[in-house]
């Protein structure tokens, strides 16, 4: 879903690596790359023999996708500058984010790809503790309109994502300028 969403470098994929196309197949989804999301559409890459077996098998349990939109798909995976404008969009988006929730006191990293931010979920606000990233998050939501997605499962984390609504990249800056304004309010404790 992810693959074309890499900043600073090349994707890289196990076929390229030595004997990886006897070994392996790619499984990749439209989603994320490409701003299919719901679609429900991707494509496999491999040996031609993996491909030809893997065919046999999905012939038999399904129909696949809508012709139109296997069509659609076609044509953003062979315009490259599709997926690269896409993950150009992001990668501005997720810099400008670090940099609003750092000024916010979170310990957060620009990503090697993707269009999430995973960080330390705080410890509370103002005279109020949380004693998990759910309890974060609900506070957030609740007190100040900012939706995360909480992850308590091997210590406390909130999700922030880069997919907001906007227009244009002036309207991004406004949007993040409203989560920078928000968050300094919440008086967030780490």
């Amino acid at each position: 879903a992810y693959a074309t969403l890499v900043y600073k470098r090349s994707p890289l994929s196990i076929l390229s690596r030595p004997g990886g196309k006897d070994a392996a197949v790619e499984l990749h989804s439209m989603s994320k790359s490409y701003n299919m999301t719901g679609w429900r559409l991707g494509f496999v890459a491999g040996s031609a023999q993996a491909i030809k077996a893997y065919a046999e098998v999905k012939d038999n349990i399904d129909s696949g996708q809508f012709k139109a939109i296997q069509l659609a798909a076609c044509a953003g995976i062979a315009d490259k500058t599709i997926a690269d404008k896409i993950t150009r969009h992001y990668e501005r988006r997720l810099k400008k984010m670090v940099k609003c929730l750092r000024s916010a006191g979170f310990d957060v990293q620009m990503p090697g790809g993707t269009f999430y931010l995973y960080v330390p979920a705080p410890k509370g606000a103002g005279a109020t503790d949380f004693h998990s990233a759910e309890e974060a998050a609900d506070y957030l939501i609740r007190k100040h309109l900012v939706s995360t997605v909480p992850w308590d499962d091997v210590s406390s984390f909130l999700r922030f994502s880069a997919t907001f609504e906007s227009k244009d990249a002036k309207d991004d800056d406004r949007v993040l300028g409203e989560l920078m304004a928000r968050l300094s309010q919440a008086g967030l404790r780490f």
